[in-house]
């Protein structure tokens, strides 16, 4: 099972529930990694990789929110924040930012545990997702996905695995407009939203944009989105 091997990055500035957190995942057979804060959570994943990581959202200094955004400039493992806010606009804001799942405390220990091994498998399943042993290729873009290997004009791209599966699925149908719930199914495994759809395609278009070509991805109001090479 994927929770055998997993390792989690449990950030919380109060102790007693890091190492609830932690017992409860490691006897779901979990590796856990511990953080007391923002910056110190940065540093774990900077260091190496995990597979989850939950975060709180109330910490002092750099807060839950701050740290989700830093997290995303660079990574998209699955996040799941933990606030003792019920309220649907934190939801909202938590969606909306990047993470993919939001527990209220308390918890129980067998909901946490679920959660969390449906975060790793909504990761994997992403890294696996639009994967085909061929290459796309037109006159900007190269997508090898057989390697993992995206180059535009030459130039390899630097792209998260989320990036990469959404831009595989753009690709594999290149010129049809695919709509958000197909590449929620497709990329997200079925466990997105249209506003994180939007937020990938806007990384997506950030990165397309260090080479000019940021208008291969376009948007079709009320339908979805499409890949159509600029001219190059």
């Amino acid at each position: 099972m994927a929770a055998e091997t997993s390792q989690i990055l449990v950030v919380d500035d109060d102790e007693s529930i890091r190492e609830v957190v932690q017992l409860v995942l490691e006897r779901g057979g979990m590796r856990v990694r511990t953080a007391e804060d923002g910056r110190a959570a940065l540093k774990v994943l900077f260091a190496g990789t995990v597979d989850a990581v939950l975060l709180d959202v109330d910490m002092p200094g750099l807060d839950g929110w701050q740290t989700l955004e830093r997290i995303r400039e660079v990574t998209d493992v699955p996040v799941c924040m933990l606030t003792s806010e019920d309220a649907e606009l934190a939801k909202v804001r938590a969606l909306r930012g990047g993470a993919d799942d939001y527990v209220v405390k308390p918890f129980g220990p067998q909901e946490l545990l679920a959660r969390v091994e449906a975060l790793v498998r909504r990761g994997r399943s992403a890294g696996a997702a639009a994967e085909t042993v061929d290459v796309y290729e037109d006159d900007l873009l190269v997508v090898d996905r057989e390697q993992r290997l995206v180059t535009l004009r030459g130039t390899e791209l630097s792209l998260t695995r989320r990036e990469y599966a959404l831009l595989a699925a753009l690709t594999s149908e290149a010129g049809r407009v695919l709509p958000s719930d197909v590449l929620i199914e497709r990329v997200w495994d079925g466990m997105a939203t249209a506003d994180q759809v939007k937020l990938y395609v806007s990384r997506l278009r950030r990165k397309l944009a260090v080479h000019d070509a940021d208008t291969a991805v376009e948007t079709v109001r009320g339908i979805g989105y499409r890949y159509r090479p600029a001219s190059s």
